[in-house]
């Protein structure tokens, strides 16, 4: 049996010359990154042009990854300070909600059609409508801390925040997510009366 290589081990491998080998933390890495691009950005092109950005300026400043956080950690800085200069560049409305099929396609990749998948598939839709409808801070660090599984200090790392700070957020950000399905499911119950 095969032993995976730890995101470390191919850094230090990429460093050393077998460059091929980024493809490999692309691969690892790239649903999470478009998945919280995607937060920030509402939209699919633009979330895409964020992740690729964040994945070439990743491989430029491999060398100065000092290895005291996780990569994972390192890469979504990179990937929020990305997506806050896009958005700033771009100057996108960061209430709009985009597209359902969209944000299930990203949550839910398997083709398996059983009540288990339905029911899952409406959750995700209104869970991600909702996290969409929240701003992108907060939206960016329910997706760290849910989807990501980031600690609160590896998610104040990467938003240059205090893990305090963090929790205090974290906490707000739940308290609207909460009120924002509330309004959605309001209006879903409305449209099947």
């Amino acid at each position: 049996m095969q032993q995976v290589e730890t995101d470390l081990d191919l850094i230090n491998s990429i460093l050393a010359g077998n460059t091929a080998n980024y493809a490999m933390l692309v691969k690892r890495h790239q649903r999470f990154v478009f998945t919280l691009a995607l937060r920030f950005a509402k939209n699919r092109e633009d979330a895409e042009e964020i992740a690729q950005d964040c994945f070439i300026k990743a491989y430029k400043a491999l060398g100065t990854f000092k290895q005291t956080s996780k990569f994972s950690t390192w890469l979504y800085t990179i990937t929020y300070t990305t997506a806050m200069t896009y958005l700033r560049k771009k100057k996108l409305n960061s209430t709009s909600i985009d597209d359902e099929e969209q944000v299930l396609q990203v949550a839910n990749n398997d083709s398996s059609f059983d009540a288990n998948t339905v029911e899952k598939k409406s959750t995700y839709k209104y869970l991600n409508q909702a996290i969409n409808m929240l701003l992108p801070d907060d939206a960016a660090i329910i997706t760290l801390f849910y989807k990501g599984e980031q600690s609160l200090e590896e998610i104040g790392e990467a938003l240059v925040m205090e893990p305090n700070t963090i929790k205090v957020k974290l906490h707000r950000a739940r308290h609207r997510l909460k009120e924002k399905l509330q309004l959605l499911l309001k209006e879903e119950v409305k449209e099947l009366i």
